[in-house]
């Protein structure tokens, strides 16, 4: 068990020092956001070159596959995780002023599909279902009927969200009457395809390079962190945010990535911007030993979704953080993190 000391995860950013700042920052709804301009602008600048010599008839053969190495390293080891969290962030909170609106395009209609994101179908589930549903049976991306430190269970999840998962997401907008986010879903997902499939006709290896590897990889890093993020829930409180997410603090993931780590505070809170939520944790503590949260410093979630899966609870209870001197002994936290990973019967809800 760990002790709360410190928080090392950022809760700030630098104020438009120049010109080139100034001039971004007068454009977007929050100048703390200035980063995500920057990190836009780079991956436009080594992403879509790449991706174009990759579809050049006739390029050298050494050539297309230093590109295509290149390419498969930026977008997975680079840019898949702050490029991701990015988006999530700008779902939440519109980026762009309303004057310049039509940028707000930029991300999910233009660079979005480079790192396999179908145009706004992110948007639709995320927002749309799974926020609202908060893993609860009805979000069809909801961990609580699996058992979620099996690595079967695990793979039966995956395959039927990478199978199943837009139909389960259109079924869902029929049953609330959702039209629009029906609409959105549908649209991005056709027109992705159909843009994989022409593209396929012209260059099939670039096509399964530039867009079709990259969709799969998105899919299963994104429903391995959700599987992460949702995996300690409470059977008896499992609408409570606080005892069905889980927070990871002190780790370089939240640098790279926006503060992701807070997920607890993130479900409780959408609209909190992600330099806010280090503070948002210390002024609300209390909240998180009352509920019996679960908080782990130093790793984030691959790291608990890969000690889950290998049944190494005593990792998972090294590096948990006993707020509120709530257990005696290493033992005591295994015990209470392995009760919350329990499959939950869901079948009451549907009554």
């Amino acid at each position: 068990m760990k002790i709360l000391s410190g928080i090392t995860d950022p809760s700030s950013t630098p104020k438009p020092a120049t010109s080139s700042d100034r001039f971004f920052a007068s454009m977007i709804r929050d100048e703390r956001d200035l980063p995500f301009v920057y990190l836009t602008i780079k991956i436009s600048a080594i992403l879509i070159p790449l991706a174009a010599i990759l579809f050049i008839p006739g390029v050298p053969v050494w050539l297309w596959w230093v590109a295509a190495i290149a390419y498969q390293y930026f977008n997975n080891v680079v840019f898949k995780g702050p490029y991701g969290l990015m988006m999530h962030c700008t779902s939440h909170r519109a980026w762009f002023k309303q004057k310049y609106s039509l940028l707000n395009f930029y991300l999910p209609w233009i660079i979005g599909p480079f790192f396999g994101q179908t145009p706004e179908t992110y948007y639709a589930h995320h927002v749309g279902m799974h926020h609202p549903e908060n893993n609860m049976p009805e979000d069809e991306s909801s961990t609580m009927r699996f058992q979620r430190d099996s690595l079967k269970d695990f793979t039966i999840y995956m395959g039927t969200f990478l199978f199943m998962g837009i139909y389960h997401l259109c079924s869902y907008f029929v049953r609330k009457k959702r039209k629009r986010l029906l609409y959105r879903s549908v649209r991005g997902e056709l027109l992705f395809f159909a843009m994989c499939i022409g593209l396929c006709f012209i260059n099939w290896p670039a096509t399964l390079v530039v867009f079709i590897l990259p969709f799969f990889t998105f899919r299963i890093i994104a429903m391995t962190g959700n599987w992460a993020q949702h995996a300690f829930v409470d059977a008896a409180d499992p609408n409570n945010a606080y005892k069905n997410s889980v927070t990871c603090i002190n780790t370089k993931y939240n640098v790279k990535c926006w503060n992701d780590g807070y997920h607890i505070s993130h479900h409780i809170d959408s609209n909190i911007h992600w330099t806010e939520h280090p503070t948002y944790f210390r002024q609300t503590i209390h909240e998180y030993a009352d509920n019996n949260a679960v908080v782990f410093d130093g790793i984030h979630f691959l790291h608990v979704f890969l000690y889950l899966v290998r049944n190494r609870y005593d990792l998972l209870a090294r590096n948990f953080v006993n707020i509120g001197d709530r257990f005696k002994s290493d033992e005591e936290v295994i015990v209470f993190l392995k009760a919350r990973t329990q499959r939950i019967d869901v079948s009451p809800y549907f009554v």
